[in-house]
């Protein structure tokens, strides 16, 4: 068990979530406990919604707020994020309520028991639910994932999971050369390289559609594995 209170850092990029936002940094204050110390940082990407009135108006749930005039993409918003992080830990929180904060307590018990360091969270062996819908997308996340495990020697179930979170001093975010949706791969890539110990937790999801704001796309899959493959060697 360790008995020194952990600095995890919650990076949050926001792109036109006005919705749900507010929701999610009440549902992270409601999760987080005492025995570790949280650090939140939002980044809003150049939201054209509500979205900076709604974090302004409530800066109290949060660390730190940085803000874009103009959308450059959430792989910028990350590694923005993890160039100001502070943490232990980094995890990452989507500000569309498809993984739900409480999820977090998994991922606070995983770190206080065994000091990993990467922990992934699985939408395969979900704990609760899982939304069903794009049988593509769930071909694509196993062929994601299999093509990982083999290439690295692991045996996660759902590699694209957002719900990740990873020992900061395993990645030196200024080496990182992406910014579109393969960033993920190239993060989870670099830490796995260096680090040792990895967990996986179930967590619930509700995912959403395109027509409902989900902005990946099946083709995305061929950057991913590009990027999957170009990591190893």
């Amino acid at each position: 068990m360790i008995d020194k209170k952990i600095k995890i850092s919650i990076i949050i990029p926001v792109f036109n979530e006005d919705k749900s936002i507010l929701e999610v940094l009440k549902r992270i204050h409601a999760t987080v406990d005492s025995q570790n110390i949280f650090e939140i940082i939002v980044i809003n990407d150049g939201s054209t919604d509500n979205t900076l009135k709604v974090l302004e108006e409530n800066n109290t749930l949060y660390n730190q707020l940085i803000t874009y005039g103009t959308n450059f993409g959430k792989g910028n918003a990350v590694k923005k994020g993890l160039e100001v992080s502070k943490g232990e830990y980094i995890f990452f929180q989507d500000a569309d309520l498809e993984y739900d904060p409480i999820e977090l307590n998994r991922f606070i018990k995983v770190i206080n028991l065994f000091h990993p360091d990467l922990i992934i969270g699985s939408r395969m062996n979900y704990s609760e639910y899982t939304r069903s819908h794009n049988i593509l997308n769930k071909f694509g996340n196993k062929l994601i994932s299999l093509v990982f495990n083999l290439t690295y020697n692991t045996t996660f179930t759902d590699i694209y999971s957002c719900y990740a979170c990873y020992k900061k001093d395993l990645l030196n975010e200024k080496d990182l050369k992406t910014r579109g949706f393969e960033q993920h791969a190239e993060i989870l890539c670099k830490v796995v390289r260096k680090g040792r110990k990895f967990y996986e937790v179930p967590i619930s999801y509700n995912g959403r559609t395109h027509e409902e704001g989900k902005k990946i796309k099946f083709y995305h899959i061929f950057s991913v594995l590009y990027r999957i493959i170009v990591e190893r060697f």
